[in-house]
């Protein structure tokens, strides 16, 4: 009995090891349409340790699964701001904003309404 309580208590521990790798985030990330969230999830799993992702075009918000073992929020950011989107504390270059599609480019407020359209 006693070995078997011992076994029982090393699994559940091997399993809370497992599980308290993933780590859950919402952030922050701007842009404006589909295509911006295309962008914005595969730059996410371009971040190796990164599960999941999932960009909300109308909240604007970026819910993240990721292996903080493998990887952290700072890199997941960069990523994104590296294709031009920004997020809540980092902003992309001039650069990256520059190279997205006209339709893309949420800091134009014309843009912006004519997607709210």
């Amino acid at each position: 009995m006693k070995y078997k309580l011992t076994l029982i208590g090393l699994l559940f521990s091997f399993f809370t090891v497992a599980q308290s790798k993933n780590q859950t985030s919402v952030i922050d990330v701007d842009g404006v349409c589909g295509m911006c969230k295309l962008r914005i999830e595969k730059a996410c799993f371009q971040t190796k340790g990164v599960k999941h992702a999932d960009w909300n075009v109308e909240t604007h918000q970026l819910k993240l699964i990721f292996n903080n073992q493998k990887t952290d929020l700072d890199a997941i950011k960069s990523n994104i701001t590296s294709v031009g989107h920004d997020t809540d504390n980092y902003k992309a270059t001039e650069e990256a904003y520059m190279s997205l599609d006209m339709c893309c480019r949420y800091r134009d407020e014309k843009v912006v309404q004519e997607h709210n359209n």
